[in-house]
């Protein structure tokens, strides 16, 4: 009897030494599979973005793109800085996008977190940055006659290239996301209008 449950043991240890040697066999690296469908494209021979590399005279991997191109899904903007180009700005583009709910939602959330610091929750000029103390000019009132006078071409050109002491925020806001701002900022200023008119009339 003993020497049946020493067979049996050993049979055992056997048994389990070979599924352990099956499962070990299966995983290069104990979490794969051990076998790859089209390794030349799971283990790519392709350089790395900022690798070196031998097949170029300056010796880079990354290339610059050919003159003349854009990316997909890029315009050009092609005004400048001058007042001139903002005026012919100002003629020239249109918002393409109307005020739905959704426009009007993503346009304040991007006002909040670009916009507000400087030009006020209420878009009075009266934000965080200058009632602190923090910035000793006070930005404009984007709700006043000036600013409900401009054409959204004008608006949509200083928020990409700045104007005066405000700063570029072309490549931090997505151009439709400037689009909402803008819807965002002319609700605002029929706000102001509407509660300027009900004052008056108490």
């Amino acid at each position: 009897m003993i020497h049946y449950n020493i067979k049996m043991a050993s049979r055992r240890s056997i048994v389990l030494i070979i599924l352990l040697m099956l499962l070990n066999s299966c995983s290069r690296d104990r979490h794969t599979t051990g076998w790859d469908y089209f390794p030349d494209m799971f283990y790519s021979i392709a350089y790395e973005t900022y690798s070196p590399n031998p097949n170029f005279a300056d010796g880079m991997t990354m290339r610059e793109p050919v003159p003349g191109t854009v990316p997909r899904g890029y315009i050009p903007f092609e005004y400048t800085i001058e007042l001139e180009s903002r005026i012919e700005a100002g003629k020239e583009l249109r918002n393409p996008l109307l005020p739905t709910a959704d426009a009007l939602a993503r346009g304040k959330e991007e006002y909040t977190i670009f916009c507000s610091g400087c030009h006020g929750v209420l878009g009075d000029g009266k934000g965080f940055l200058f009632t602190s103390g923090l910035y000793p000019l006070q930005p404009k009132s984007l709700t006043d006659s000036v600013a409900r006078n401009l054409k959204e071409g004008e608006i949509f050109h200083t928020i990409t290239l700045g104007r005066g002491f405000m700063g570029a925020h072309g490549a931090q806001v997505a151009p439709d996301d400037r689009w909402k701002i803008i819807l965002y900022i002319r609700q605002m200023q029929e706000e102001t209008l509407q509660t300027a008119g009900a004052g008056r009339e108490e």
